[in-house]
């Protein structure tokens, strides 16, 4: 792994984890502990989801160029579809809040792709070898 991909996950999980802590802050002060873990919950799942995409889609990219951007959709399709059934799973469950649950996931998922989003455009990424350029060997 390269040091620009760590640099782009911390990016994007530090912010994440701090959406995390502030779901279940409110989680809790709302509904109490079932909302803390609902938001705990919901925070880890959109960590591990976006966490596993982002290391697929800087595989993809560096072996298979060509296939970049439909991996991408298909990746995110396929994310979206996930937590759709995970929250369906988790429908009638006593263990946690649900909406609390699915606030947290829906605030952690736009808070990573924000995040990401900004890793990216702050990214200091060649598309030029610049030392390429001067030799003539």
């Amino acid at each position: 792994m390269q040091s620009n991909d760590v640099r782009t996950f911390l990016h994007c999980a530090v912010p994440t984890v701090a959406a995390g802590v502030i779901a279940v802050a409110v989680g809790g002060m709302v509904t109490g502990g079932k909302g803390a873990i609902g938001g705990a919950l919901g925070a880890v799942i959109v960590m591990i989801f976006m966490g596993i995409g982002l290391f697929a889609l800087q595989r993809t990219a560096r072996s298979l160029p060509h296939l970049f951007q439909a991996m991408g959709l298909m990746l995110y399709t396929t994310q979206l579809l996930v937590l759709a059934i995970i929250l369906a799973l988790f429908k009638h469950t006593t263990l946690f809040d649900l909406p609390t649950f699915a606030f947290s996931v829906l605030a952690a998922s736009l808070v990573w792709i924000l995040a990401q989003a900004r890793a990216h455009m702050k990214a200091k990424i060649f598309y030029v070898d610049p030392d390429s350029a001067g030799s003539t060997s």
